[in-house]
């Protein structure tokens, strides 16, 4: 496919801009360009033309199923789009006072509160850009808690070994040391290796429950105790919510900081780079370490307060708004019973897929039910086929079906990790049923077809060692073009 500059040919133009009926403002001396901007000239034509087509190389929850583990693709209502974009959101301005802008204040207050009633925390800030910089920022808070107190021994955080990778690079970047948890036998958090681990140097425990294997874990009160009683913190990866928003909550599990992906579990649009969001929440005894613009109550309406002992900023006024009001208008239409029932439309779709499965592909840690998402493991099948985990994932993409997340968990081989999420229906998941078995008949007939998968699109197996080792980021015309 054609990049627009290669389209590009000299005097196409398609603009239709009136005559200019006011005197011109020219830059001041030295600061017009020494160069002509180089833009591609077209016609309108050749550039609707060249996005339609990029829209239909893309894949989105709205072209097909989209069980991509962990990462909760989940259909995001057209409502959420159209109040997003009222002129009251998408015109206010950052810099404006604040008696300007109640509407938009209110939008945080009220999610604010809401999503600490979801996840049973006190305050909550919405400046984290996304999920990582939401696990980053909580860690922030624990390290200057920890230093307030003059407890400057704690620098060791404990992170399970099924968990995100971000948990680690996170704790990494705070400049703490990350401690690795093993799981027990049945995919949970080994309780003897996590006592032998905590101590007077432990600042916090990074858990997400379900873990990634789909698996809610039975003895967490007793995990976050564990903590607690070594002195340290309990962090909530909110990336699996979406399993049991509504139904449990993590303040009631023992954590005192969670963090939220409104871009996962809460119906924001999720992929192509953004925008997301992954707000933090705490207890009340970590509230004075939040972010600066905090939105409470003032004198004179809704105001921005800095916490008393603020880590300072960590993203550039107050967050990505416009998601935090679709995430808002998520919540307040399903409401209190909707969330409810979302959550357990994601482990029903999960389990029910799984099932579907069973027999046909082995699966990992699979005795009891799972929580959203599941994992197999296609270990015995490369050995006997040589079709391996990435071959099926590719093999969906000819059936317009995404691939799932390959070889994660780090601690299953040859995995493929499903979440269906609750929008999809019974019909798409026996559909996807249907075509997984029929990869899995042909692994055993015809391996080399499913080898070279995937036939229907544009290029089949790109060089994928090549493309991060030496990859080509900007456009370089041919010698002699302009």
């Amino acid at each position: 496919m054609e990049l627009l500059f290669e389209k590009s040919r000299k005097g196409r133009r398609c603009d239709l801009l009136p005559p200019l009926d006011v005197p011109p403002a020219h830059l001041m001396t030295g600061m017009e360009r020494e160069t002509p901007l180089d833009l591609p000239e077209l016609s309108e034509v050749d550039l609707t033309r060249h996005y339609s087509a990029l829209e239909r190389r893309a894949h989105g929850v709205n072209s097909g199923f989209y069980p991509l583990g962990s990462c909760t693709m989940k259909y995001n209502p057209r409502i959420n789009e159209e109040l997003a974009a009222l002129p009251g959101f998408t015109g206010v301005h950052p810099t404006q006072s604040a008696d300007t802008a109640q509407g938009c204040l209110e939008v945080l207050y009220l999610a604010e509160e809401l999503l600490c009633e979801i996840t049973g925390m006190d305050a909550m800030t919405f400046q984290p850009a996304a999920g990582a910089h939401g696990e980053f920022t909580a860690l922030l808070m624990v390290k200057k808690y920890h230093l307030d107190r003059g407890d400057t021994a704690r620098t060791k955080i404990l992170v399970p070994d099924s968990a995100h990778g971000t948990n680690p690079a996170s704790a990494a970047m705070c400049g703490f040391t990350v401690v690795n948890v093993p799981s027990n036998p049945a995919g949970g958090v080994d309780l003897e290796a996590l006592k032998a681990a905590v101590g007077p140097d432990t600042a916090a425990l990074m858990l997400t429950n379900p873990n990634t294997l789909g698996l809610f874990d039975p003895n967490i009160l007793e995990i976050t105790q564990i903590v607690h009683d070594a002195g340290g913190l309990c962090y909530y990866d909110g990336a699996n919510l979406n399993a049991v928003m509504g139904v449990v909550r993590p303040g009631d599990m023992g954590f005192d900081l969670v963090h939220l992906n409104l871009h996962k579990t809460f119906s924001t649009p999720h992929g192509g780079g953004g925008p997301g969001s992954g707000p933090v929440g705490c207890k009340k005894f970590l509230k004075d370490f939040l972010p600066v613009f905090h939105v409470e109550e003032g004198a004179d309406g809704l105001e921005f307060k800095d916490p008393a002992k603020s880590i300072g900023s960590v993203k550039g006024f107050y967050g990505n708004f416009t998601v935090v009001v679709k995430a808002l208008a998520y919540i307040l239409t399903l409401g209190a019973q909707g969330i409810h029932e979302a959550a357990k439309g994601a482990v029903l779709n999960a389990n029910y897929l799984r099932e579907q499965l069973r027999g046909t592909y082995d699966i990992a840690y699979g005795d009891g039910p799972c929580m959203h998402e599941f994992v197999l493991t296609l270990h015995d099948l490369k050995k006997q086929t040589g079709v391996s985990a990435m071959d099926v994932a590719k093999a969906l993409i000819d059936h317009g079906i995404h691939p799932p997340t390959m070889y994660f968990p780090l601690i299953v081989e040859e995995v493929l990790m499903f979440e269906p999420t609750e929008t999809e229906s019974r019909e798409t998941l026996d559909e996807a049923a249907e075509v997984l078995k029929a990869i899995r008949a042909q692994a055993d007939a015809d391996p080399e077809a499913i080898h070279a998968a995937p036939h229907t699109t544009p290029i089949s197996r790109p060089d994928e060692v090549k493309a991060a080792r030496h990859p080509v980021l900007r456009y370089t015309p041919p010698e002699g073009q302009a």
